[in-house]
């Protein structure tokens, strides 16, 4: 049975034994609280199995598929029978050995995967992906509307004590600039350095404090560019692995409003969670990215949910075959997930005046589990 079909396979009977689960992680924190949030909404246990990545593979990406020759084993969790029943994972490294673990098995794990997959949709049991993916409508796809990012409110809190004296002298508003870096169709050249600090001079100008943190991925020339055209009286936090304080958590805590690069969706996804203030400021596309960016629209057009008219099935059939061709594929969409936070009353464009969120904050956990629920044919009570 194709591993993708296996969620018509007759699971739906409520079970009285609960499904040995793995919860495969890799190493990237932000993935791993994801799978953990619906893991804790589960009415079963779990076993974690972390995996250790091999240096070569830490940026670097493997090929998808059922591997694990991008491991240390001898550094990871043990990877031996019995096989789990189910495993829940997210992310190409660690999901390469979810599909090696259920090829161990005979076949007989179901997969479930957050985010966006490197492999064909069809190797998994189930995919949960949220707003800024594009997914064919196949019956094995769980959309939602914001990744399952949980903001840590206590060490929000704790940040905002010990950064409050230090930031207590700034011209308020206090506006956090928290940039990121370029990621396709988008490009971080002058027009976007341009574009932040015109954004800056605005809040200088009426009389508050541009603070710009940048991350791991702006590019080293940006935080130059940057830091030469600040206006007067802004702050410039420059990241780095070695710094021995970063002021990002202070000012989610302090922070009167959010100015984020519209390249990082977990940026904005915690400044929303907080129910901050939030604009976000579209980053451009070069050349190569503007035909990158019309692919996406396309995709967009051909993956949107039908509306039932003769025409919609027409394109729906379309978007299944091309799809199983790989002729299309799957694909982020930034655009389309920009617009839908301004469309829910959660941020404005940058240009636009900040303002306290007016709508509410998407909490999909519970669509996620009732989901997986479903696949595995248990009730929602307590095991």
């Amino acid at each position: 049975m194709a591993p993708g079909n296996r969620h018509n396979a007759g699971h739906t009977s409520k079970t009285s034994c609960p499904p040995r689960t793995w919860v495969v992680l890799g190493d990237k924190p932000g993935d791993n609280a994801q799978v953990e949030i619906i893991e804790q909404a589960l009415p079963w246990p779990c076993e974690h199995r972390h995996i250790q990545v091999l240096e070569p593979f830490i940026f670097g990406k493997p090929r998808p598929g059922p591997t694990l020759y991008h491991i240390d084993r001898e550094r990871s969790d043990p990877l031996e029978p019995p096989w789990p029943d189910l495993i829940l994972t997210v992310g190409r490294r660690p999901a390469n050995v979810a599909l090696w673990i259920r090829e161990q098995s005979g076949g007989h794990t179901r997969i479930i995967i957050i985010g966006k997959p490197s492999s064909m949709t069809s190797d998994y049991d189930l995919v949960i992906y949220s707003a800024e993916n594009q997914f064919p409508p196949l019956p094995n796809v769980q959309g939602i509307s914001l990744p399952l990012m949980r903001v840590n409110e206590a060490d929000v809190t704790a940040a905002a004590r010990a950064w409050e004296s230090r930031f207590a002298d700034l011209p308020r508003p206090l506006i956090a600039f928290l940039v990121g870096g370029p990621t396709g169709p988008f490009v971080f050249n002058a027009t976007a350095i341009r574009q932040l600090l015109g954004t800056s001079k605005q809040i200088a100008d009426s009389g508050g404090t541009p603070y710009f943190t940048t991350s791991r991925r702006t590019p080293p020339a940006a935080v130059a560019a940057l830091r030469a055209g600040l206006p007067e009286g802004a702050r410039l936090f420059a990241w780095s692995a070695d710094a021995a304080e970063n002021p990002y958590r202070g000012l989610l805590g302090l922070a009167d409003g959010f100015v984020v690069t519209g390249d990082s969706i977990s940026m904005m996804v915690e400044v929303i969670r907080l129910r901050k203030p939030l604009a976000i400021l579209p980053l451009p596309v070069g050349p190569v990215g503007a035909v990158d960016q019309a692919r996406r629209a396309f995709t967009r057009w051909l993956f949107a949910p039908a509306s039932g008219t003769r025409i919609d099935r027409l394109r729906q059939g379309l978007c299944k075959l091309l799809y199983k061709l790989r002729i299309v594929t799957l694909t982020r969409d930034f655009v389309a997930f920009h617009d839908m936070l301004v469309g829910k009353g959660l941020a404005v464009y940058a240009g636009h005046p900040l303002q306290p969120p007016s709508g509410a904050v998407p909490d999909d956990l519970g669509t996620a589990v009732e989901r997986i629920l479903a696949l595995t044919g248990s009730s929602p009570g307590k095991q």
